[in-house]
């Protein structure tokens, strides 16, 4: 009987114990935002209301939205609350592809066995540069420590997809949390890419040459097509048609059921891609675009949307009497550029705002209003990067927009998002918040500053300035050069010297623990950007440079 009593009273606590875990976990995803301004984006603005998010889903909205018991409340007065920001062309989230050989002068042709086996392995006729089927979702790498930096800056979900080759693989719109890829990916596939480039070491080695292997490739794609229908319906006495993954991943984009993105920036290469999409009647989207308001007109009549991207021109050369002056094209060319987006918006052309690989994704809204300073209208602004981008991706069902039934990807400001004061303080993901920490105040940051309120001790700047002879750890071939660092309080600026040339410090800033900055660098024979992180301990310097292919580390000492 006493042991009947224990078992019973065994199931009973597990029982408890069970369903109050289950509350609580119900109770963690479901939140209340109350007296906030609400953005809808798809419709009027609320000055003062709730939005219920339950069970990763925005449950109700408005000014009068109850409340539920189990929610967490989070008070919203002073609070702005938009649709989570949507970047509609990156390569978050994607494992970073090997590091391209780096030949140095005089130094023997690198082994390409690995790249040979590849080719062999791969069900395709077509070298690595035009192979269309390689999907982003495949590559995604799970985990969300990866995104905080753009989650921190307002945005849930993004367009991810291979940058290298040609043909960039098929893209994925991901969500930018989750601990699986299941849990991350939105849509996917979304769209086929083409990128107007060249393969170096082999065909084709011009643009000439890159636009007519890809006219072939989709010739060939249709007329395997029509063979196979062929085939399917009587196979006695034909050829059994081969099997080629790339020609297939072409087929959908040429039946109009998948989009086409091209990445093109000046007129001659948008010009180039709307050609190619009209002599294959092609569902094209144009990314990039920094001189599409020059074929506005075209892009509206054949009903083409455009990725635009705030990635706008920078002055790349130093400031001074003896730098080269730019040419009227450059200048031309930066002046023009945050114009676009009122122009196509004028000629009634789609489109929405991606970061376009740009090395600070703060520049993001500051370039959104540099944009909106320019004649665009600061709500057609919002919506290039809510709800627009959300319909050229296809999810608009889903995504874009606060209204109930959608997926909670919620972005909270203090203040708007064009105000000089404003401040990410949540964002929400598939219903997950996540609290964004306040940046520290100016004063925090200078040696000798005040420190963090209530600390006693100041969050002083590191000193980094001098030259250090530094090592570049590539791997089997280490690469020697000379970092000259200038430092005035936070702002630093300098040179990289290796045997490849010299390369100029940009964005450099000085942190309580060291420096970053962002450069160019001659990595397998073309220039790619760089991100250099580094710390400074007494003489001794380290630190990584993070490139698309991966992260390089490099240490170093600073010279008398």
């Amino acid at each position: 009987m006493k042991n009947l009593f224990l078992r019973c009273l065994t199931a009973i606590l597990t029982v408890t114990s069970l369903c109050l875990a289950i509350e609580a976990q119900t109770r963690a995803e479901t939140f209340a935002i109350t007296n906030a301004q609400i953005a809808t984006v798809s419709g009027p603005v609320i000055s003062r209301g709730t939005v219920v998010v339950r069970n990763g889903l925005i449950e109700s909205i408005g000014e009068n939205a109850k409340v539920p018991a189990d929610a967490r409340i989070i008070d919203g007065a002073g609070l702005t609350v938009y649709p989570g920001f949507i970047d509609a062309y990156t390569s978050l989230g994607l494992a970073a592809a090997p590091l391209p050989a780096l030949r140095l002068p005089g130094a023997p042709a690198p082994q390409t066995a690995q790249t040979v086996a590849q080719t062999l392995a791969a069900n395709s006729n077509f070298p690595s540069g035009l192979r269309p089927e390689q999907a982003a979702a495949e590559q995604l790498r799970a985990g969300e420590a990866q995104f905080e930096t753009n989650r921190n800056a307002g945005f849930t979900t993004v367009l991810t997809v291979g940058r290298e080759g040609i043909f960039n693989g098929q893209s994925a719109v991901v969500n930018l949390a989750g601990e699986t890829v299941s849990e991350m990916i939105v849509r996917a596939p979304f769209a086929g890419h083409v990128t107007f480039t060249t393969l170096r070491g082999g065909y084709p080695g011009s643009l000439l040459g890159t636009f007519s292997a890809m006219r072939q490739m989709f010739l060939d794609a249709g007329r395997l097509q029509e063979v196979r229908k062929m085939y399917d319906k009587n196979p006695r006495g034909l050829k059994r048609p081969d099997a080629d993954a790339s020609l297939d991943a072409l087929i959908p984009v040429l039946n109009g059921t998948m989009p086409v993105v091209f990445n093109a920036n000046s007129e001659i290469e948008i010009t180039r891609a709307l050609n190619l999409a009209g002599e294959f009647k092609l569902k094209a989207i144009i990314a990039g675009g920094q001189e599409a308001w020059k074929v506005a007109p075209r892009l509206k009549a054949q009903n083409i949307p455009v990725l635009l991207s705030l990635n706008f021109p920078k002055r790349t050369a130093v400031a001074s009497p003896e730098a080269d002056a730019e040419s009227i094209e450059i200048l031309r060319l930066r002046a023009e550029t945050p114009k676009t987006a009122a122009r196509l918006a004028q000629a009634g052309v789609k489109f929405a705002f991606q970061s376009g690989g740009m090395s600070n994704i703060s520049d993001f809204l500051t370039n959104a209003n540099r944009a909106v300073e320019n004649g665009l209208d600061r709500n057609a602004a919002i919506r290039a990067m809510t709800l627009s981008a959300a319909e050229i991706l296809g999810v608009e069902n889903r995504l874009g927009s606060v209204e109930p039934g959608k997926i909670a990807n919620l972005t909270v400001f203090r203040g708007g998002i064009f105000d000089k004061t404003k401040a990410v303080t949540h964002v929400f993901v598939d219903g997950k918040m996540f609290e964004v920490k306040a940046a520290p105040k100016a004063d925090e940051r200078r040696p000798g500053g005040t420190g963090r309120p209530g600390g006693n001790q100041p969050t002083a700047l590191a000193t980094v300035g001098g030259v250090y002879a530094i090592t570049i750890d590539i791997p089997g071939q280490p690469l020697q050069g000379t970092l000259s660092l200038t430092q005035q309080e936070a702002i630093l600026t300098g040179s990289l010297q290796t045997q490849l040339g010299t390369n100029l410090v940009k964005d450099g800033k000085v942190t309580a623990e060291g420096f970053t900055f962002s450069s160019t660098a001659e990595f397998g024979g073309s220039t790619i950007d760089i991100v250099v992180d580094g710390r400074v301990t007494g003489n001794q310097v380290s630190g990584t440079f993070t490139t698309p292919q991966g992260a390089i580390p490099f240490s170093g000492t600073k010279t008398p």
